[in-house]
């Protein structure tokens, strides 16, 4: 019995296409017709003005020029002979479209004297579009919903005094449904385009609701039956859009699609029957949004396969399910909605706003899935995975054609950047507190000398990012000390100077490159290294004091210690400026002699005893008078010079 129904509604479906196509192939022939049956009579009608002109010509030739205005006028009617063409283009030929106004307030005229047209027609249309608009569309929308609640309510009234039974009800809907669509064409032919897309819609809400009533409400036929018949609808449709070069109805279609699971639903979990769905009706829409460059199809197909995936992981996923299925069916709708941008990319078309929409959030939403399905019970699969993004992303951008617009570059920026989140995004997956650290670091590192060698300024600026997430990170979850300079502490604090440094080095190298609002990050570069190999040194002496001694004599230690240390500290930077002629370095110097001073006078001066005072003082005091000298001494040379 579902079988027979579905070749039924297959026919019901199939005649009203083939009358379509039929009729198009008709008034396409007639089109074609019309206008070899006019080239005849458009070859006399040239031939009788050529005759028309020369007949102009002879008269103007024989008879006698008048003076004054009559000249005048004369002159401007006709040109001279020898500045017309002997055969003027078919363009030519028939009534101009429209003349300026003359200053004499006549009617303008073609050349042969009849009236041009159009000019007031043209002033007249603009306030003619509203008209339509309220007239032609929206009372054609508000007469469509007007006809569907009529239809409804009359056969809602049959239905309840049982004037017609089940089948009966199901095959007037289909059979309704079928009839208007080849009434929306012939509307078509007619010029109505707006109301026959009305139509349109209207025979396809009318089939579907048929069809789910049949499957769903009297239960004439299976789920399977209604399900394979609303497949048939939806292909229907999107062949008349097609066919008609309607984006509108591709639309409908569309979004009659995205409605049949939710019309033939059991409300059990059928996952692969659903997502192979939407597979189907998702490559379907974007074969049509390529070959016609329709952009809705494609944000609408998306948001919908996302609105069933979340949906179906909310009502049916768990832990028992099977989790490998998931990840492949998500992987495929990544692969899915990443496809076109991908292809268009490769090709060198400049992206639009929507396919970078796109792109971030196809990514956004495959990373959010793959976290939630995989974390934190499968933490390797799942950086595996994010890897594995970054290096096919990188790989897209490297397929991206070179080029000076600034559209392909922000193609190649954009894959680029997401293989960079990607690869990011996998450190902390799968490592854990100090290894966070070093591989951002290091990361951060790589990255700015792989973007000065490849004069990239997005990959620099990531990879200071990076280095100043890593940085901050270190400050803040520093790892637990232990032996003196032997730890792990002090190590990610030399890794973490080391990869500023490597940063440094490629920025010093590539000096030439480097634009003028970048120094100041150089800089920046330049005091981190010695601030934290200041912190790093600090935290090992303040440690390593605190384990000598104990109690009051071991804080004590450790604060003259401090004092020591960065006297000494600032005293070598001092030193370091001075040979390499770096104002920098000496203004960190003179810095941190600052600091010492404010902590001796402040700090050691009212809390330390007399012995550690006295040697606070006395090595600070050194210092700064030998500084002081050094300063003297190049003052008094650069003035000798």
């Amino acid at each position: 019995m579902g079988f027979l129904v579905l070749i039924a509604i297959a026919l019901f479906l199939a005649g009203p296409v083939l009358a379509i196509m039929a009729l198009a192939a008709v008034r396409r022939f007639e089109r074609e017709s019309s206008s070899l049956a006019q080239i005849p009579q458009l070859t006399s009608r040239i031939y009788v003005l050529e005759k028309r002109i020369l007949a102009l010509e002879a008269v103007m030739r024989q008879a006698p020029l008048a003076q004054g205005r009559a000249e005048d006028v004369q002159q401007a009617a006709v040109s001279p002979p020898e500045a017309e063409p002997t055969a003027p283009p078919p363009a030519s030929v028939g009534l101009r479209a429209a003349t300026p106004a003359q200053p004499s307030g006549r009617q303008p005229t073609s050349v042969l004297g009849g009236p041009v047209i159009g000019a007031a027609y043209a002033r007249s249309a603009a306030p003619v579009d509203l008209e339509n608009r309220i007239a032609g569309n929206w009372f054609n929308r508000i007469g469509i919903v007007a006809m569907l609640i009529a239809i409804s309510s009359g056969l809602k009234w049959a239905f309840d005094n049982n004037v017609i039974g089940p089948s009966g009800r199901v095959a007037i809907g289909v059979l309704l449904g079928a009839l208007l669509l080849p009434w929306s064409q012939w509307l078509l032919g007619k010029g109505y385009s707006y109301f026959s897309e009305g139509i349109a819609a209207l025979g396809e809400a009318t089939l579907f609701l048929s069809v789910w009533a049949g499957c769903q409400y009297y239960m004439l036929y299976s789920r399977d039956v209604g399900f394979a018949a609303m497949i048939v609808i939806t292909g229907v449709m999107a062949a008349v859009a097609i066919g008609r070069n309607s984006q509108r109805i591709a639309l409908l279609s569309l979004l009659g699609g995205l409605l049949t699971p939710i019309l033939v639903s059991s409300g059990k979990d059928q996952q692969v029957v659903l997502f192979a769905y939407l597979i189907l009706l998702g490559s379907g829409a974007l074969a049509i949004a390529s070959k016609k460059d329709w952009q809705s199809l494609v944000p609408i197909a998306f948001i919908g396969t996302q609105i069933y995936f979340w949906g179906w992981y909310s009502e049916f996923f768990h832990r028992t399910s099977p989790l490998e299925r998931t990840v492949v069916f998500a992987t495929l709708f990544f692969f899915l909605y990443g496809a076109l941008p991908v292809a268009k990319a490769i090709r060198g078309l400049a992206p639009r706003e929507l396919d970078v929409a796109i792109v971030l959030l196809n990514a956004f939403a495959y990373s959010g899935a793959l976290f939630i399905l995989l974390w934190p019970a499968d933490k390797w699969p799942l950086t595996l995975l994010f890897l594995a993004l970054a290096a096919g992303h990188v790989g897209i951008a490297r397929l991206v054609p070179a080029s000076q617009d600034d559209q392909s570059a922000l193609a190649r920026l954009l894959y680029a950047g997401l293989a960079l989140t990607f690869l990011t995004l996998a450190v902390p997956i799968r490592l854990e507190g100090k290894w966070i650290t070093l591989s951002f670091s290091a990361e951060g590192a790589i990255l700015v000398w792989t973007g000065f060698r490849a004069a990239s300024n997005f990959l620099r600026q990531a990879g200071y990012l990076l280095l100043a997430i890593s940085g901050l990170r270190l400050l803040l979850l520093p790892p637990a000390g232990g032996q003196f300079l032997f730890n792990p502490r002090f190590a990610v604090f030399a890794v973490m100077i080391a990869s500023l440094g490597v940063a440094l080095w490629a920025a010093r190298t590539h000096e030439t490159d480097v634009a003028e609002p970048e120094r100041t990050e150089i800089g920046i570069l330049a005091v981190a290294i010695n601030m934290y190999a200041l912190i790093a040194l600090s935290l090992e002496f303040w440690d390593y004091f605190a384990k000598a001694g104990g109690g009051t004599d071991a804080a004590l230690a450790q604060h003259v210690s401090l004092s020591v240390l960065w006297t000494l500290y600032a005293t070598l930077l001092l030193f370091f400026g001075v040979q390499k002629k770096s104002a920098l370095l000496r203004w960190q110097s003179l810095a941190l002699f600052g600091l010492v001073v404010g902590k001796v006078f402040l700090y050691d001066l009212s809390f330390l005893d007399r012995g550690y005072r006295i040697l606070s003082f006395f090595v600070l005091g050194a210092v700064l008078l030998g500084v002081s000298f050094s300063y003297t001494r190049k003052l008094a040379r650069e003035r000798g010079n």
